[in-house]
């Protein structure tokens, strides 16, 4: 089982949001015996809230089911644990080589890295914009399932490694 944990900022919006998105993608695929996915975040600012209304809202909106999950925030010990982590944005990814002490087995990436259009995902708290954010992220976790799927296929054949962008 490879485990997969979505950072970001406050865990509140973003990193929920991919991780019930992504969980949804592995359920549909019949892949849940080979990934998980959980999420945190960089900062302590929302430690124990719930998702936010309006992330929750538009994952009802898709289809998917509401999220019960309540933030938390990445530790040193999660270097262990998980096997990649995938920031929302750059911010997130540098703060998490500072949790982690930099990324010796190079864990950490950017979620929208393997798109054909790398970029951030905007942080929906600030901009509102809740659908746009879900299209952005449902974007990343397609590409970020197929580069595991191919990484693993690798993996298999000559036993290497996946090589993350960020």
């Amino acid at each position: 089982m490879r485990r997969i944990l979505f950072v970001c900022h406050g865990n509140i919006c973003r990193s929920p949001m991919a991780e019930a998105i992504f969980t949804h993608m592995l359920e549909e695929a019949g892949l849940t015996d080979r990934y998980a996915a959980d999420s945190a975040a960089v900062s302590d600012e929302e430690i124990g809230r719930l998702v936010y209304p309006e992330a929750n809202a538009e994952l009802v909106r898709r289809g998917l089911k509401r999220s019960s999950h309540r933030a938390r925030q990445l530790t040193r010990e999660d270097y262990a644990r998980y096997d990649f982590f995938v920031g929302m944005d750059m911010d997130n990814v540098r703060r998490m080589r500072v949790i982690f002490g930099g990324d010796p087995q190079r864990k950490i990436g950017l979620l929208l890295a393997y798109t054909e259009r790398p970029r951030e995902v905007e942080d929906p708290w600030y901009t509102g914009r809740f659908g746009f954010v879900y299209d952005e992220i449902a974007e990343g976790c397609r590409a970020l399932l197929e580069q595991l799927l191919q990484d693993d296929a690798r993996r298999k054949g000559e036993g290497g490694g996946t090589a993350w962008r960020a």
